[in-house]
């Protein structure tokens, strides 16, 4: 396209988005591929719903034939298919991932970020992040990665320090260690174990995941399960065709082991006293609850998932680190006698990887406001500003 053109085309959507604007309404679209992707954004979409002048819409443009699998029914959102999205004006366009949805209207681009593991070049991307509106960083290592790889300019007007609106409630209060237990079924005066493996043909569950959790089950605590969206999805580029739910869920002791079925984490986070994972955000997430981490190292997973050099360091940094299910089980009894250990590297790099936890949902709610040109609504802002006044007297 030519400059001549991209101004014609310019100043055409500009007039459309005057006369699409009745009063002070503004829609808003989000875009996903899995349910993670909606937990991203979940709090500030809730926190904004107080705001009856916007309007949240929700799509999948690379899942068209499963919005319902995308963002489940229990969320009560209004999801588009893409194809009418394609031709809908809408005044900004939210996504936590890699997405580019074509909308022919134009709008304002704005990219959230999926988590912090530094997986698929999401901290070192091999394209240009340019055309992007905002972008609302999780850290500032994030940042200076994006610079230093070309993907952005230092001065680009895009650049916005945000954090992350999801682990917030980590921090805040918002969940319970008993609460959330016992909402699993869960005794919480045991030790509470989660294991949370990412998806991948070398992850530690495809390695030797039903032998961790039949022998973790043997052991005297509670056992959390967490699967990631794609370990769940039946197609097997994603999960090897294998029912993971199904395959474990004999493996848990009744009352002491659960396979949890919210796609937000962030629960099971706050209810466990030990992690497992091999290299996941969640790994990293959890260190914002100061406790024990255990790392089973996989290579073929760190050369399949393209994990940035930075965050395999900083993982290990924080973790019990092990190769085999002996070493794992040895791992999780030494964490569990010794939660101490470690504590200052997990604050140091909890620090390093998330920008003022406690305040990103009210920071990310401000810009946002911004971007579609609308003054905040203090039903909106208020409860926020406490949110944020309780954090900081904490």
């Amino acid at each position: 396209m030519t400059a001549s053109l991209r101004s014609v085309v310019q100043r055409m959507r500009d007039l459309d988005q005057r006369l699409s604007r009745r009063g002070d309404r503004r829609r808003i679209l989000v875009d996903g591929h899995t349910p993670v992707n909606f937990t991203m954004v979940e709090p500030v979409y809730r926190a904004m719903l107080r705001d009856p002048r916007v309007r949240f819409v929700f799509t999948a443009s690379h899942e068209a034939g499963r919005l319902d699998a995308v963002y489940p029914k229990a969320t009560g959102v209004t999801t588009i298919h893409p194809r009418r999205a394609a031709f809908s004006k809408f005044d900004a366009y939210l996504t936590s991932d890699f997405l580019w949805a074509p909308l022919l209207r134009g709008t304002a681009r704005i990219q959230m970020f999926h988590g912090v593991g530094g997986k698929y070049g999401f901290d070192a991307p091999d394209r240009s992040m340019r055309e992007w509106h905002r972008l609302f960083f999780v850290n500032e290592r994030r940042l200076r990665n994006f610079v230093a790889s070309g993907a952005i300019y230092a001065d680009s007007p895009a650049i916005r320090l945000v954090g992350m609106p999801k682990v917030d409630c980590l921090v805040d209060g918002t969940y319970e260690r008993t609460t959330q237990l016992a909402a699993l079924g869960l005794d919480p005066s045991l030790p509470t174990v989660l294991y949370a493996p990412t998806w991948s043909p070398a992850s530690s569950l495809n390695a030797f995941g039903a032998e961790l959790v039949a022998a973790l089950g043997r052991l005297p605590i509670n056992l959390i399960v967490k699967l990631h969206d794609r370990s769940r999805d039946p197609r097997p580029q994603y999960s090897g065709g294998v029912d993971w739910a199904a395959r474990l869920q004999p493996l848990l002791t009744p009352g002491r082991g659960v396979i949890a079925g919210d796609p937000n984490i962030a629960p099971c986070l706050v209810a466990s006293d030990l992690l497992i994972t091999d290299h996941s955000s969640a790994g990293f997430e959890f260190l914002l609850r100061d406790r024990p981490v255990v790392r089973i190292h996989r290579p073929d997973l760190i050369a399949l998932a393209n994990i940035h050099p930075d965050y395999v360091s900083l993982l290990a940094s924080v973790s019990r680190s092990v190769d085999d299910l002996a070493g794992a089980l040895a791992a999780v009894e030494r964490g569990l006698s010794n939660p101490g250990s470690q504590t200052h590297e997990r604050r140091r790099v909890a620090a390093d990887l998330f920008y003022r936890p406690g305040g990103a949902t009210g920071r990310a709610v401000r810009e946002l406001y911004d971007v579609i040109e609308l003054d905040p609504a203090a039903a909106v802002l208020e409860p926020l500003v406490r949110e944020e006044s309780w954090q900081k007297s904490a």
